[in-house]
């Protein structure tokens, strides 16, 4: 099935979501939709689309799944709270955790999670519910990337064949599958979403599991935790598209006070690009890639090592894993 692309240069944002709404109350009728809120521009733009077409009869849920930012569910559901919206945090850490274990390869760590979200969590809540239908932003891109075979989206199912009323007991809504990330910041704009939000670099579905190479277990998740909060304080001010810590595997050998420390290595990336289809590395400031380097290594335990990425995509992509 092919994607009609709206180009961003095409949009028009107030017709865009009128339209949305419509064929989201359409699509529901009187029934009942769930949608996941992770706190990035896609969801949260399907989150007030959403609650504009059924207003109740939406109930939107944060998955914690324990691989997400520091404070990001707590943070997340406050603002929308401070927006009329209400979300329920449902703890899902046992759920991705036991999924994820002893998993190195990365297409089976993103079949894990996309059977932990779809299967194990939504299933069940949506059985719960008693609702048919769940919303989610896929964008265009992530359609792309993965039926192309570069790498599978978590979010991508009819695209791949998967019907997922008869795999998973309900029928998925993509409003937003026309779009690039940036025409999303334009319709979030207008939906009146707060600056933090329609601003905010991209995150990955996989959240901090698709930066970490090797296996996920919450000690390592905790570490490129870490390692993200500095990158981000570091770097909020670039303008860049996109930047992140990432948790290599091996280890590697290092020196304090003397001694051989064998530690850990974190790979900075930081990317210019307009729609994620291409992307090259900022040119930071070695003063901040210095700093970076400092912060890292004081503050993470285990670290000794620290790198920046200088590899245009193609052939590097903007996330590892």
């Amino acid at each position: 099935m092919k994607i009609e692309e709206i180009k961003t240069e095409d949009l028009h944002p107030e017709e865009f979501i009128k339209l949305k709404v419509e064929e989201i109350s359409s699509i529901v009728g009187t029934g009942l939709a769930v949608n996941a809120l992770s706190g990035g521009v896609d969801s949260s733009t399907v989150t007030i689309l959403g609650h504009r077409a059924l207003g109740d009869r939406l109930k939107t849920y944060f998955i914690d799944n324990g691989i997400m930012r520091e404070g990001e569910p707590e943070h997340i559901i406050s603002l929308f709270e401070d927006m009329g919206v209400n979300v329920e945090l449902f703890d899902a850490n046992e759920i991705f955790f036991d999924g994820l274990r002893g998993l190195t390869d990365p297409e089976e760590k993103r079949e894990a999670i996309t059977q932990a979200f779809y299967k194990d969590v939504f299933g069940n809540l949506v059985m719960e519910s008693g609702a048919k239908y769940l919303l989610q932003g896929t964008n265009l891109t992530d359609v792309e990337e993965t039926v192309a075979g570069i790498k599978r989206q978590h979010n991508i199912l009819a695209q791949l064949g998967i019907d997922t009323e008869e795999t998973y007991g309900y029928k998925v809504i993509e409003p937003l599958i026309q779009l690039r990330k940036s025409g999303i910041r334009r319709v979030a704009k207008v939906l009146d979403l707060p600056e933090e939000i329609y601003k905010r670099p991209p995150f990955p579905g996989p959240a901090l599991a698709a930066r970490i190479i090797g296996e996920i277990t919450p000690e390592r998740v905790e570490i490129v935790r870490k390692a993200t909060k500095i990158v981000e304080e570091e770097l909020c001010n670039t303008k860049a598209f996109q930047y992140l810590a990432i948790l290599h595997e091996d280890r590697v050998t290092g020196v304090r006070e003397g001694k051989r420390d064998y530690g850990l290595q974190i790979e900075v990336r930081c990317w210019d690009s307009k729609d994620a289809i291409t992307g090259s590395p900022t040119r930071l400031p070695y003063e901040t890639l210095d700093r970076l380097a400092e912060r890292i290594t004081t503050e993470v335990s285990g670290v000794v090592s620290v790198t920046y990425n200088i590899t245009k995509k193609p052939p590097s992509t903007i996330e590892a894993i």
